[in-house]
């Protein structure tokens, strides 16, 4: 969402092009970017993950600021 309440919705399988296998405890960490209008904005989110017993669930990301680090003072 940009400062201005402008909200662009993604889908899509995978994380940055990958679709990682967790085991109990483990982490997955990517670096990404998103393009908005506004050099403020936030993001949240939710990944659709698969248990191996094949239960669906959702792993949530709380939001977050977006911010154009050439703007801040």
């Amino acid at each position: 969402m940009d400062a201005r309440g402008q909200v662009e919705e993604v889908r899509g399988l995978a994380v940055v092009g990958h679709q990682p296998y967790l085991q109990p405890g483990q982490s997955f960490q990517y670096s990404s970017w998103a393009q908005i209008g506004t050099p403020h904005g936030s993001m949240k989110g939710r990944y659709l993950c698969v248990s191996e017993a094949a239960e669906v669930f959702y792993a949530e990301v709380p939001e977050f600021a977006l911010a154009d680090t050439s703007q801040l003072h």
